[in-house]
């Protein structure tokens, strides 16, 4: 395996921004996150992958959280859902998206499991799929539905790595690159392995090390910062006619995320870190290109 990291440089892989422009040429992120009690990592995927440049977010999730996240986002559509959910409606907001986000806060009960199952089965045309947190833990019970994505991204930690590959987490602290490398290549998508230094492996020669961040970042909401940022990437990225390849828009998204979190570390303390402090320093990484 070839390994590689960021430097500042790699903020010129950032999807282009032309003057004219609308909302609609910077992609529609479509994330499948929240479920009752969970609304702040609904809140926080969509918030980053705004920060990050997104031009609309549309957020699916159980209707409990409607009014608090109208509240805490205006700019995101909200969309809901409860139990005999209408699927031609859900099935309808993935036919709009150019990326759809699902898992995280989604819950991991027969409810969440059918949304997973319906959405990964849908007909999401050319959408493409980051499958984070929860929607990682209903793949470990249901390995069935791993083949649905096939040519997305999952991004887990080292425990959710642990149920969907039957590794010890042990074992895979020992061989993060190693297990990235062959989970990536087995299901053909690309493994964000998180950890101090985050792997990102598609199966190819290429793997990804970053070498940014910091203690501070390992705080609750800190993953769905990271999946947002991902998602509105790739939202941006759709639009584009020259593309990077995902493996690159993954790693950079995880470089992003990382220098946003040292940013915010070095004004507030490794300790006082918090996920939407990372968020809020999005802006100083990208006024940087």
């Amino acid at each position: 395996m070839t390994r590689f990291s960021f430097d500042v440089k790699a903020l010129s892989l950032m999807p282009r921004r032309e003057a004219r422009s609308n909302k609609g040429d910077f992609g529609r992120l479509l994330a499948v996150c929240g479920s009752e009690g969970m609304t702040g990592a609904a809140y926080l995927a969509a918030k980053a992958a705004y920060r990050v440049g997104a031009g609309l977010v549309e957020i699916l999730t159980h209707k409990a959280n409607l009014i608090p996240l109208q509240t805490l986002i205006p700019e995101a559509i909200v969309s809901t859902y409860d139990e005999g959910y209408d699927k031609n409606k859900i099935h309808a907001s993935a036919e709009r998206a150019d990326t759809i986000l699902i898992g995280c806060g989604l819950g991991q009960n027969v409810l969440s499991l059918e949304l997973l199952s319906d959405l990964l089965k849908s007909k999401r045309g050319e959408a493409q799929l980051i499958v984070d947190a929860d929607g990682l833990n209903l793949l470990s019970k249901n390995r069935s539905l791993l083949k649905y994505v096939r040519g997305g991204i999952i991004t887990p930690h080292f425990l959710e790595m642990s149920r969907l590959s039957g590794i010890s987490v042990n074992e895979i602290s020992e061989n993060v690159e190693q297990t990235a490398y062959n989970f990536a290549k087995k299901y053909e998508l690309v493994c964000v392995l998180k950890d101090h230094n985050t792997v990102v492996s598609d199966g190819g020669e290429d793997i990804y090390i970053n070498r940014r961040g910091n203690s501070g970042m390992a705080t609750a909401g800190s993953g769905d910062v990271l999946a947002g940022v991902i998602g509105g990437i790739l939202a941006q990225a759709s639009r584009r006619e020259e593309k990077e390849s995902l493996l690159t828009y993954a790693a950079l998204g995880v470089y992003i995320h990382s220098v946003a979190g040292d940013i915010a570390a070095s004004e507030l303390g490794e300790y006082s870190v918090m996920a939407s402090d990372i968020i809020d320093s999005i802006p100083a990484v990208l006024k940087r290109i």
